[in-house]
């Protein structure tokens, strides 16, 4: 077992409003990560499906030809392969789930979300 300890791990500062924090199973990768206001996550897609859970704040996501804006408590499922971009609308945290393991940030692979 292995317990992931925020408080004690910090965030990891991809650009100057996006911060994320993660861990790997050997199935998941669960993000969280925080979103200040104006920040854009850009167009990308990956293999993996993706659960975003928007804990506070609000954010509008564009998932293949369908724009959401999400508020706390609202759940966007992205089926693998799909396009999709989310912009903050207001400072956020939002919960990620994917599956598989996201092996492409293991890699250092995740340029889309750096500045």
């Amino acid at each position: 077992m292995t317990i992931l300890r925020y408080e004690e791990s910090g965030w990891e500062k991809l650009s100057d409003l996006i911060f994320r924090r993660h861990v790997h199973g050997s199935r998941v990768t669960i993000a969280q990560f925080k979103l200040l206001k104006g920040s854009v996550v850009k167009p990308h897609s990956h293999p993996h499906e993706q659960v975003s859970i928007v804990v506070n704040g609000r954010a509008k996501f564009v998932v293949g030809d369908e724009t959401y804006i999400v508020n706390p408590g609202d759940v966007v499922h992205i089926p693998p392969n799909v396009m999709h971009g989310v912009e903050a609308i207001e400072d956020s945290l939002i919960v990620d789930v994917y599956s598989p393991v996201r092996d492409d940030w293991i890699r250092g692979d995740d340029k889309y979300l750096r500045s």
